[in-house]
């Protein structure tokens, strides 16, 4: 079969295994201040190992619903179960958090930059080059869990994670606060010329390394159009890793712009990243 014509199998951590007890996974909702007046839904999914006596891991995920949908092709929560059974994976509280319902602010937005692209509240959140998302997870969401439960300080104990501008997201996340995240999960992620991301390797090879692992998917068959294309640009961010001497990995498919290369390489990500 041709690469496009192969299909990724998913990897057997995400089948239900008989005597694995489960987490919780409970949907919550929150009305922005950094975002003002912006509403996001997310999802926390709490391991049946969980001790409000111990600090637990904390893995963020945008997109959330892409990736805690039971139906879905990358499932976390149906892994982190088999994986924290199995002492994989440490008792990890999974957040899962969509981005922010479009606002008629944006809507009426009439300045020529905005209409060059066309840029959802996702796009706002993930593609921008700056510290407001960041500051929104630490000073709004993270708080808001922590209020139920038990969450680690520990930026080594606290992964982010998120696909296409996701991706891309994840890293500035951790890049504009590697005092809070420290471990990144890119899956075909968006370091294209969308807003500025495609400098980053250029950016990682001028700067001061940072305390930061990432773990990038890409593939053969990913986007390639006027932004750039996605598996060169994950090529070129895994080459400035590389010359800075980061601790990264980069493994490269035969996929398209989906997770189902992903889903099938999940849990050896993580153990890689939580290794």
């Amino acid at each position: 079969m041709t690469d496009n014509q192969t299909e990724y199998l998913p990897a057997p951590e995400f089948t239900v295994r008989q005597g694995v007890p489960y987490g919780i996974l409970t949907e919550y909702s929150q009305v922005s201040e950094i975002y003002p007046g912006v509403k996001h839904a997310y999802w926390v999914y709490v391991p049946a190992q969980y001790d409000p006596a111990v600090p637990a891991n904390v893995m963020v995920f945008q997109d959330g619903w892409s990736y805690c949908d039971p139906s879905g092709e990358l499932c976390a929560p149906k892994a982190f179960d088999n994986m924290i059974h199995n002492k994989e994976l440490p008792v990890t509280i999974g957040i899962f958090v969509n981005p922010g319902e479009e606002t008629q602010e944006w809507k009426d937005d009439t300045r020529d930059w905005y209409h060059k692209y066309p840029l959802s509240q996702r796009a706002r959140e993930y593609d921008v080059m700056n510290c407001r998302y960041a500051g929104w997870l630490m000073e709004e969401i993270l708080p808001e869990v922590g209020k139920l439960y038990n969450l680690t300080d520990d930026p080594e104990c606290r992964a982010i994670c998120g696909m296409s501008s996701g991706g891309i997201c994840s890293w500035t996340v951790a890049w504009e606060r590697p005092d809070a995240f420290r471990k990144v999960l890119s899956h075909v992620g968006s370091f294209a010329d969308i807003m500025g991301g495609h400098n980053y390797p250029f950016i990682v090879r001028k700067s001061d390394p940072k305390p930061i692992r990432i773990f990038l998917q890409a593939g053969t068959n990913d986007i390639d159009n006027g932004w750039g294309s996605w598996e060169l640009a994950n090529r070129q961010m895994a080459s400035a890793l590389a010359f800075k001497g980061y601790d990264y990995k980069l493994v490269v498919g035969h996929g398209g712009h989906d997770l189902k290369h992903a889903a099938s390489i999940f849990a050896d990500s993580l153990r890689w990243l939580w290794r």
